[in-house]
């Protein structure tokens, strides 16, 4: 059974996103793999702590994920 760990900042996405993108992930998966796959994947969407990710040295926090997406050109 496929099992799909996505970690995102804590107080950036809504629940409806964090859904919507569970069931995008299982739709991909299910067209390359298979859809008797379907059923079987697991997609867990965790919230990270502000903070607690650094990326190249950088400590990233709720506020500047939030500050990069609305500077973000909107998604289609």
């Amino acid at each position: 059974m496929p099992y799909i760990n996505c970690r995102v900042m804590e107080g950036v996405l809504s629940e409806q996103q964090k859904a919507e993108i569970a069931d995008r992930i299982t739709e991909a998966f299910a067209a390359v793999v298979g859809e008797p796959v379907r059923g079987l994947t697991w997609v867990v969407i965790d919230d990270m702590s502000s903070g607690h990710l650094t990326i190249g040295g950088n400590t990233v926090t709720t506020a500047g994920v939030q500050e990069l997406l609305s500077a973000a050109p909107a998604a289609v």
